[in-house]
């Protein structure tokens, strides 16, 4: 229990931030399972364009904070990776 007025207003918007953070995170749990089913799926322009929605809601949340600057670089930079390699193994398969 807190013990001041302030703690109080600390707790109050500690929990509001807390809702709002677990919201963006399982929105951004979401989409990357869109991208992957897309990707997985064999979908290109699909995982395409799952790809920049992702992109943006991860820089959304690195920039209010949800999520580290360098956690949303990596993952844009790793599902990049392999969306390229993907694209790059279907024209020699044929």
């Amino acid at each position: 229990m807190p013990n001041t007025k302030s703690a109080e207003r600390r707790a109050r918007n500690s929990a509001r931030k807390h809702i709002q953070n677990t919201s963006v995170k399982s929105r951004l749990h979401t989409l990357e399972k869109t991208y992957e089913t897309a990707l997985a799926g064999g979908k290109k322009e699909d995982a395409g364009a799952a790809l920049r929605n992702l992109s943006s809601a991860l820089d959304k949340a690195a920039k209010s904070g949800v999520v580290h600057k360098s956690l949303a670089s990596r993952k844009k930079s790793r599902l990049t990776v392999r969306l390229n390699k993907s694209s790059v193994v279907a024209p020699a398969a044929q």
